[in-house]
């Protein structure tokens, strides 16, 4: 089992860094973060699913997804990939998003910058978020980004133990 890393903030106004060592190879870690197939196991807080999932994993391609809560409610988002070295980096920028896959312009968009280090035998994943302004980042926070993002890593940790 990996050990389990606390948030750290980046004292950057605009900029929201979270790390997790998972105990599984880095091509694998990856791999969970670059096909449905994988995603569909994991991503989203406990006791959230993944009923769609549409991906075209290439830089400029395109990432549509929406979890379903508990309460039957929909959270989306769609990704346009920036960058991607497989199997180091991922940079993405993430908007939310409704049913048809329409950005929501009023919500804050983030750019993600997935990052995948050899820790040892394990993987040292480097999520940091970077928003347009301090008051973007205040808002995600507020709305329970923290807590989301935590519950998909431990999610992430408990499909990896499996694959």
């Amino acid at each position: 089992m990996s050990k389990r890393n606390d948030p750290t903030t980046d004292t950057a106004e605009r900029e929201f860094v979270m790390e997790r060592i998972f105990d599984a190879p880095r091509e694998l870690v990856f791999k969970a973060f670059s096909e449905c197939k994988h995603l569909t196991h994991w991503w989203g807080p406990k006791g959230w699913t993944l009923p769609v999932c549409q991906m075209d994993f290439r830089p400029g391609g395109i990432w549509f997804y929406c979890m379903r809560g508990l309460a039957g409610e929909d959270a989306c988002g769609k990704a346009t990939y920036r960058e991607i070295v497989e199997p180091e980096r991922i940079v993405y920028t993430d908007a939310f998003a409704d049913t048809a896959g329409n950005i929501l312009e009023e919500m804050p968009e983030i750019v993600v910058t997935l990052t995948f280090a050899e820790h040892g035998g394990k993987t040292k994943l480097i999520n940091q978020a970077q928003f347009a302004s301090g008051a973007d980042k205040e808002a995600t926070l507020a709305m329970g980004m923290v807590e989301g993002l935590t519950e998909t890593l431990d999610r992430l940790e408990a499909y990896l133990a499996q694959a």
